[in-house]
């Protein structure tokens, strides 16, 4: 019985197929808008996490000024030390490697070419940090950070657009008002979440920088990578009081510096985009209830079209029931089909925006799931209203419709 009523809703719906398939686009674009916010967010948090991770794990990153904001540092802070991160190292426990660094913008010239990038002077424990291996080469010696000799590490860009990828171990490069020998190549990091190219640069050892590019001792930055088993946060802490002591900052006073922690911003960022990504949903939602209106719409119409063959099926015996199924059955079938063009068109913008925006491609089977079940309750909610008007018709009254 159930089959020859199905039966009956599928010819129904094929003898208005357009208008079957007009029916169904609101709830078409509702679930392909929902799958392709849901997996173009989730992918971008991915990619977010994935970038921010390429700085290094359980990482801060000590800065002079006062935390106002992205990028809110003041001139007038002073600067930090070499003996700050000696401190650190010295009076914090947990800590897996402490960085001083600094960094001037400059120009690489070599063969005939001239790139514009930024130097930075560090120490070894700067590769240990941010967990950057030497994928050509090696590392800076002793040696050669105690006496501040004339040699560099370079990133993959600067091999590239300089040396035009080929083997650069042991020439000569011309960085600023200095010249230096290559001994190592970074591994490659590729962009940073900010759309920094993390691999155009070149390091030189901290002391040689002080000396022959700032002119100064000032570090600008320390980067302390806190080991597994310790709290980033406990850490941070401790470091935050110990350098209001070192910088005899009273009780009450505004710090002049600040420490970041990688996991907060990574919380912070993949946070905003979820919220953006529930909120983008929500507004694509609201077009599946659209697409539902439209189901019940048209049924409506259907039910006053077929009111005489209402009346003739219940003259000659069909109970109520069957005809309220009928009905409800073909908005559930429209819903169904909408759901599933909905599902194909949905993976398939994902893959065309995810491309072009250079995101990854995260499938979540689950939201899927959930948009299919959810086009399938508008079509139970929103058709059972015009099968529950089929099935009260009199029959006798209905065959005298016009």
């Amino acid at each position: 019985m159930i089959w020859e009523t199905i039966k009956l809703a599928l010819q129904a719906i094929r003898r208005n197929l357009m208008r079957s398939f007009l029916t169904t686009l609101g709830v078409v674009i509702g679930v392909a808008a929902v799958i392709t916010m849901v997996t173009l967010g989730q992918g971008s948090t991915h990619k977010i996490t994935q970038d921010i991770a390429k700085l290094g794990t359980n990482l801060l990153v000590l800065r002079p000024g006062q935390a106002v904001g992205p990028g809110g540092v003041q001139d007038v802070a002073r600067q930090l030390e070499i003996a700050d991160a000696d401190a650190i190292r010295r009076e914090i426990a947990g800590t897996r490697a402490v960085a001083p660094a600094a960094t001037r913008a400059a120009t690489a010239i070599a063969n005939g070419k001239n790139w514009s990038t930024n130097v930075t002077g560090a120490e070894t424990t700067y590769l240990t940090a941010r967990e950057w291996p030497v994928a050509e080469g090696r590392a800076f010696n002793d040696g050669e950070l105690r006496a501040g000799r004339s040699v560099c590490l370079i990133g993959k860009t600067i091999q590239r657009e300089v040396f035009g990828g080929g083997d650069v171990i042991g020439q000569s490069m011309r960085v600023g008002k200095i010249s230096c020998e290559i001994v190592g190549v970074l591994a490659e990091k590729g962009e940073s979440a900010f759309g920094q190219d993390q691999d155009d640069l070149v390091v030189i050892p901290l002391r040689t920088f002080h000396r022959r590019v700032a002119g100064n001792t000032d570090v600008g930055y320390i980067y302390i990578a806190v080991d597994s088993q310790h709290s980033t946060a406990k850490t941070l802490k401790a470091v935050e009081l110990l350098m209001r002591e070192r910088r005899r900052i009273g009780a009450g006073d505004q710090d002049d510096f600040f420490v970041r922690d990688m996991k907060e911003i990574t919380a912070t960022l993949t946070g905003t985009y979820m919220v953006l990504t529930g909120l983008l949903s929500a507004v694509a939602a609201i077009s599946l209830l659209v697409g539902g209106i439209g189901i019940m719409n048209i049924m409506l119409v259907s039910v006053t079209e077929r009111t005489r063959e209402i009346g003739t099926r219940l003259a000659i015996g069909a109970l109520a029931g069957q005809v309220l199924t009928q009905f409800l059955i073909e908005a559930v079938v429209l819903s169904l089909f909408g759901g599933l063009i909905g599902v194909g068109l949905g993976l398939g913008l994902s893959w065309l925006l995810a491309s072009a925006i250079k995101v990854p491609m995260t499938i979540d089977l689950s939201v899927i799931a959930l948009a299919f079940g959810f086009s399938a309750a508008v079509g139970v909610i929103f058709g059972y209203f015009p099968a529950r008007k089929a099935a009260r018709l009199d029959p006798i009254e209905a065959l005298r419709h016009e």
